[in-house]
């Protein structure tokens, strides 16, 4: 019986580093590399420019807003923030659209959040009809609902109002909510959840105490989105808030819109842009907060 000696260690690195070394080099990557750099930082400018555009002319008056659209102003003119706020009513607005964004938002991130355990965890009849019955409302265009929405919500007595606009948010947020919060849960190790049952812990403290800040990542992107969604809704609100002195109750989209169109050519620029600035600033201000939850939330579940 005839036995091949192994090769040297020296030789097989030596052999290791001529494979690596006779590979081909890769073409055409640093192009690649340079246009998509290219295109990056294109789209960067495409989203900050108007952005930034908008901040400027909430301190410009509306001469140098029609005048010299792309200079600088000459002086910082607070006045126009502090006249969008109280004489266009964008404070108002602005108080109506935390308080209906903040109850949505609760009621969005908590019923989805129970409802995502469950589907995920706990194996029953009709399960997955369940689950897909909440998929199949994320492709269901809500256009398609406004009349019949507009109806049922006024025999409940809640139109024109804001707990209305609430649960309105609140269903039209669930399925995408459920669905990705039932990957996220999921994606969570079940030893966990085993050993916190075997040392007593309930189903309810388990969910509360256990699940949820483990799925803190997956919970903070799907806020954000849905944080996003209802503040910029505009199509609800405008079918809702209906009735007698209604627009005491709009919110800053319809507050926006009614500033611009009502103006008319008369219009007041400078204080409809630092409307729109002051609208913004939420927006900027949970992004900048929450960037990094939201980008650790969206790998969420892809490595283990």
């Amino acid at each position: 019986m005839t036995t091949t000696a192994a090769p040297p260690v020296d030789a097989v690195a030596d052999g290791r580093r001529r494979d690596v070394g006779d590979r081909p080099p890769q073409r055409g990557s640093g192009l690649v590399d340079a246009f998509s750099h290219v295109f990056l930082l294109g789209w960067a400018l495409l989203t900050t420019f108007p952005l930034l555009w908008a901040v400027v002319s909430s301190f410009k008056t509306d001469e140098e807003i029609l005048t010299r659209p792309w200079s600088p102003p000459t002086a910082l003119r607070w006045d126009n923030w502090v006249r969008a706020w109280h004489t266009a009513h964008i404070g108002r607005y602005f108080v109506n659209s935390v308080i209906v964004v903040c109850g949505s938002l609760t009621l969005t991130m908590l019923l989805g959040a129970m409802a995502a355990y469950v589907l995920a965890r706990y194996p029953f009849r009709g399960n997955r009809v369940i689950y897909y019955a909440f998929v199949g409302g994320m492709m269901f265009p809500v256009f398609l609902a406004l009349v019949p929405l507009f109806f049922v919500v006024k025999n409940l007595g809640l139109l024109g109002t804001l707990p209305g606009l609430m649960l309105v948010y609140t269903a039209y947020s669930l399925p995408f909510t459920v669905f990705f919060l039932t990957a996220v849960f999921r994606a969570l190790p079940l030893a966990v959840s085993e050993a916190a049952l075997v040392d007593g812990c309930g189903h309810y403290r388990l969910f509360f105490r256990v699940m949820l800040p483990m799925a803190r990542p997956g919970l903070v992107s799907v806020g954000i989105f849905n944080f996003l969604s209802h503040w910029n809704q505009y199509i609800l609100p405008i079918v809702l808030m209906q009735g007698r002195d209604a627009e005491h109750r709009w919110v800053l989209a319809q507050g926006l819109t009614a500033l611009a169109v009502n103006e008319g050519y008369a219009g007041d620029y400078s204080g409809l842009f630092a409307g729109m600035v002051i609208a913004m600033l939420p927006v900027l201000a949970a992004y900048a907060v929450f960037h990094r939850q939201v980008q650790s939330g969206l790998t969420a579940g892809q490595l283990k």
